[in-house]
């Protein structure tokens, strides 16, 4: 972890700012606006890359998947600019947690996947492709976007030691724990061999 050198309120402050940040639901406002429909009334009903995908189409998937991202990067270069690296990562924390459960859905969010690479970018470039390049491989081998996530938020805590960003290793680690809690049925399904293809509606 980082030294402490905000103030409580500075880093509440940036607490907030990136929650707003990372509870903007992009995949759902895209479905709307594209007229793809309503996102929880499609496939698992989540709001991410994975679930818009299966709109069948791939452009809003791809905006969903920048925009989810860049919310968590944008969330830790800002308070890193306007404050220092502990803020920087409590703001990448709360990016990621409003993601995951934003006020706006109920607290019924997305897995945040996206968002944890998009802010793993921001904190550690090396660590954030790492982490990148890991879910493709695992992705690509295995044909499920879900265990692209699992193995990358698993190896992220490993990368963070590897690539000489130590300070940033207990964050990645949390952030792992969750992702893992969040893909509790993405898991199990793995388990029975009915998670499905990335592609698949």
């Amino acid at each position: 972890m980082p030294p402490i050198d905000s103030t409580f309120a500075t880093l509440m402050l940036w607490a907030v700012v990136g929650y707003g940040l990372g509870s903007i639901p992009f995949g759902m406002v895209l479905t709307r606006i594209m007229g793809l429909g309503n996102l929880r009334q499609i496939g698992s009903g989540n709001i991410g890359t994975t679930n818009v995908l299966r709109t069948g189409s791939k452009k809003a998937a791809a905006l969903t998947l920048l925009l989810d991202g860049g919310k968590g990067a944008v969330a830790v270069l800002l308070a890193r600019a306007l404050a220092s690296e502990d803020a920087a990562q409590l703001a990448g924390l709360a990016a990621f947690a409003g993601h995951c459960f934003p006020v706006w859905l109920g607290f019924k969010g997305g897995k945040g996947v996206a968002t944890f690479l998009g802010l793993m970018l921001a904190l550690a470039w090396p660590v954030g492709i790492a982490c990148c390049l890991t879910w493709l491989a695992a992705a690509y081998l295995s044909k499920i976007s879900s265990m692209g996530a699992l193995v990358s938020a698993v190896a992220a805590p490993v990368w963070c030691l590897l690539l000489g960003a130590p300070m940033a290793t207990v964050l990645a680690a949390l952030l792992a724990i969750i992702i893992l809690w969040r893909h509790k049925e993405n898991i199990a399904r793995l388990r029975n061999g009915t998670e499905p293809k990335i592609g698949q509606k």
